[in-house]
């Protein structure tokens, strides 16, 4: 009976324990697979001005701002929302007009689901649409032709008369669709600035700029300095303020199941409370025996503690091997796959660091659940007074 409760405690440490290895992989999975989604297409460091929709780009120093160490490349930009038409279905878009240097700081060509990653063509402006748009659009894009599409942008300061249309429209190419993430692939389309300005009426305004920063440089940093640049009148955001809540909310959903698998280690850890005690009862006459020939209180605790510490280790043990063994294979062969994915294996990144921090938590918890009873035992116990 004695045996069979102790393999229960080793059963329930080690299941735990794989259990943590397990779900904090896959939160640095689902983490890792979010922040490559969203700062692939987000660039490190946006600037806008703080009244307003849109500024004179005369307002800042854009040789200032590509001296700086830090930056990589930069583009300027212009935003708004548009309506697409593609023969009889409509849509609403976000259209962002930026130069060809946001090609190369979003990786653009490693994003492509059909045609090539450019916004011009020759002498001919062209636009790259997201995936979900497209196919909502009810558009394709074919390998010998171009698909068309009708762009229609709001007319600024205009008073709306009867007979005149409140839109510009322009006919556009497509070049290509995109797939980046749910939110850029439904509502994302991107033209050159030129062709973004005169849908917009813009002159020599812009909405943005976006900036990347180099590899080594530590995007905080980069913000602090560029803000010294651009001055009060303009905010300066990183890529992980900008999306600050998907960033909290993963984080915080990996910090409460830490925190739900932890009490369930709690609750698996009374069978080393319910093992510790049997054992202590079934051994009362050695005890006794040990007491006569001269073995201390102390001596006595330390035989049963260390005997809960290596139940625990050896639970510790084998769910540490067991989590990081799962991990390892469904990170070579990914044999669970996302929901709505197409197939595409769950994301896992395995941290050595997590392998620590659990050993740690369920190592002490297990000293806790063994010193305390093991104490009790010892004290309540009147054949040891």
């Amino acid at each position: 009976m004695i045996n069979l409760i102790t393999r229960i405690s080793v059963v329930g440490i080690a299941t735990t324990t794989a259990a943590l290895v397990i779900l904090l992989s896959a939160f640095n999975g689902i983490e890792s697979m979010i922040e490559k989604l969203y700062s692939e297409y987000d660039t490190d460091i946006t600037v806008r001005v703080k009244k307003g929709k849109s500024f004179h780009e005369n307002r800042l120093d854009f040789d200032e701002i590509s001296e700086v160490e830090g930056v990589s490349s930069y583009s300027r930009v212009v935003e708004d929302v548009v309506i697409l038409k593609h023969e009889k279905k409509w849509a609403n878009a976000k259209m962002i007009g930026v130069e060809t240097s946001f090609l190369q700081m979003t990786n653009m060509a490693d994003h492509m689901v059909a045609g090539v990653s450019k916004l011009n063509q020759e002498t001919t402006s062209v636009a790259l649409i997201g995936a979900s748009l497209l196919e909502r659009l009810g558009a394709y894009i074919p390998n010998l032709e171009n698909e068309f599409i009708t762009c229609y942008a709001p007319k600024r300061d205009i008073r709306i008369r009867p007979g005149k249309s409140p839109f510009y429209s322009q006919v556009i190419p497509l070049s290509g669709s995109i797939n980046f993430n749910r939110e850029v692939n439904s509502e994302s389309f991107i033209v050159p600035i030129t062709l973004g300005k005169e849908l917009l009426g813009y002159d020599d305004q812009i909405t943005a700029v976006y900036i990347n920063a180099k590899p080594e440089i530590d995007n905080e940093q980069l913000k602090n300095e560029l803000k010294q640049i651009v001055g009060d009148d303009f905010t300066v955001k990183t890529n992980f303020e900008k999306n600050e809540i998907i960033y909290m909310t993963s984080k915080s959903e990996r910090f409460i199941v830490a925190i739900i698998l932890v009490f369930i280690f709690i609750l698996a850890a009374f069978n080393l409370v319910a093992s510790l005690t049997m054992l202590f009862f079934e051994k009362l006459g050695n005890i006794k025996t040990m007491k006569s020939i001269g073995a201390s209180q102390t001596l006595i605790f330390r035989i049963f503690f260390f005997e809960g510490l290596l139940i625990a280790g050896k639970g510790v043990f084998f769910g540490l091997l067991f989590g990081y063994a799962i991990c390892f294979v469904q990170q070579q062969y990914g044999l669970i796959a996302m929901p709505n994915s197409n197939g595409e294996a769950f994301p896992i990144a395995v941290s050595l660091m997590d392998g620590v921090i659990i050993f740690t938590i369920v190592s002490v918890l297990s000293a806790i659940f063994s010193y305390f009873p093991v104490k009790y035992l010892i004290q309540k116990n009147s054949q040891l007074g």
